[in-house]
């Protein structure tokens, strides 16, 4: 790309110290005020930057990407999950996308952890008697919630983040049970004691805690569907940090308002934003503002992996991030 700086447009405001980084590297566009692109503002976006910096609550899909002309050569995605880019049409059209892998691993598996306990805990339920003044004081069969220790815990979707989360449980005295597309090695089972479950329906029958841990693709668009769903134990515990839309939310809200599940802790949602009205009023479900990568230190590490990955490309090599439509 020769001694010319890139311009780089970046869609969301960005931790201070990442966008001071780009603006000393790149030919830089920052996002002010802090809201989300409109069609029409990305489409105009990608028209005059060589990069674009989006993140997952921009969709970047074929029609947009027929639009954005010849200059756009790169798409560093801030964020690891890329299911809201087309990355077939890009490539097809000679626009790179990146992302941010492994950056957040041990941020999301903390924060499922978090709801795991939340959610058997009955925390929110205290937390709500407490802010209320309600409080009457100690009771012995009051918020009377179960122990985590010896319970079995299903992760669907062993990488980096369902591992994370296997560790953390097995610390926890539960037991690691998990359905994966490959099954780990036997050295990786062993470290957490993992049972592998070649049938996620088998699994799904028998676990007492469900985490859902896999990217959304097409393969596991509502893979916990009403028929999956109905396969849990009524005394069973569902948690999703990973995309909304592997669970059937509608299906989902349905059976813990019957009590078919004994509850749930999202911090993903499949309407994004748009939260169904009856699983925010139930009281044995914990929801959150996808807020699992929210630490400081993850996020500046997102924003140094974007830098690295536009910066490599400015060099005239691969990004080192670099998304292939074979991965998907």
């Amino acid at each position: 790309m020769g001694s010319q700086r890139l311009s780089v447009v970046v869609t969301r405001r960005l931790p201070e110290v990442v966008e001071t980084r780009m603006k000393e590297l790149f030919d830089v566009e920052l996002r002010d005020p802090d809201t989300r692109m409109s069609r029409d503002e990305l489409a105009a976006a990608m028209r005059r930057a060589d990069v674009i910096v989006p993140c997952v609550t921009d969709h970047i899909d074929a029609n947009l990407l027929a639009q954005a002309g010849d200059k756009l050569k790169l798409i560093a995605n801030y964020g690891a999950g890329i299911d809201h880019i087309d990355v077939q049409s890009a490539r097809q059209r000679g626009v790179l996308v990146s992302n941010t892998p492994g950056v957040v691993t041990e941020d999301t598996a903390d924060m499922t952890m978090a709801l795991i306990l939340a959610v058997t805990r009955r925390i929110p339920e205290g937390l709500a008697v407490m802010q209320s003044g309600n409080w009457q004081g100690w009771a012995p069969t009051a918020f009377m919630g179960g122990r985590v220790g010896g319970r079995r815990l299903g992760i669907l979707g062993m990488g980096r983040i369902g591992t994370a989360v296997a560790r953390r449980a097995h610390a926890f005295g539960m037991q690691v049970h998990y359905h994966n597309r490959k099954r780990l090695r036997p050295e990786q089972e062993a470290e957490v004691e993992a049972t592998y479950w070649e049938s996620l329906d088998q699994m799904v029958s028998r676990m007492d805690v469900l985490s859902i841990n896999c990217p959304h693709t097409p393969a596991t668009f509502h893979l916990m569907n009403a028929r999956r769903l109905r396969l849990m134990k009524d005394g069973a515990v569902i948690v999703n940090t990973s995309r909304g839309e592997v669970i059937d939310e509608n299906a989902l809200t349905r059976m813990l308002r019957a009590g078919e599940i004994a509850g749930a802790g999202l911090d993903v949602f499949e309407h994004g934003h748009e939260i169904n009205p009856r699983l925010r009023a139930l009281p044995n479900v914990v929801l959150l503002p996808h807020m699992g990568s929210a630490t400081v230190e993850g996020r500046t590490e997102m924003g140094e992996k974007v830098i690295i990955n536009i910066k490599t490309f400015a060099d005239g090599h691969r990004p080192p991030d670099l998304v292939v439509p074979s991965m998907l």
